[in-house]
């Protein structure tokens, strides 16, 4: 699935499961929520936290597809075609980071 088809995919499913979208306000509070669920998960597996016995089941996946999701919302309510802002970035970073990490001795 493209970026593009992606974005599609979340429209037609909002449109028609979901009735309508959340107000960008609820959609962007509902984005920090699922951060904040991944990086639990994130802290738990690869940090010095422990698991829960309610965590043990948590899928790392589908809380970054949940992350991936409310941003697809956000990106369709307010018009932002991610493709084109995706391949926008990149060449930002692209052209400011040239040098930028193989100079870093921190990397090597």
């Amino acid at each position: 699935m493209t970026i593009a088809e992606a974005q599609e995919t979340v429209d037609q499913w909002i449109k028609t499961t979901g009735i309508r979208y959340f107000n960008e306000l609820t959609n962007t509070a509902i984005l920090m929520e699922e951060v904040g669920e991944v990086a639990r998960i994130m802290s738990r597996k690869y940090g010095e936290q422990s698991f829960k016995k309610s965590d043990e089941a948590v899928d790392l996946g589908d809380e970054m597809a949940d992350v991936l999701f409310v941003l697809i919302c956000l990106a369709n309510q307010t018009g932002i075609d991610l493709t084109a802002a995706m391949e926008k970035n990149l060449e930002k970073k692209s052209i400011r980071d040239a040098d930028r990490h193989k100079n870093n001795e921190k990397l090597k």
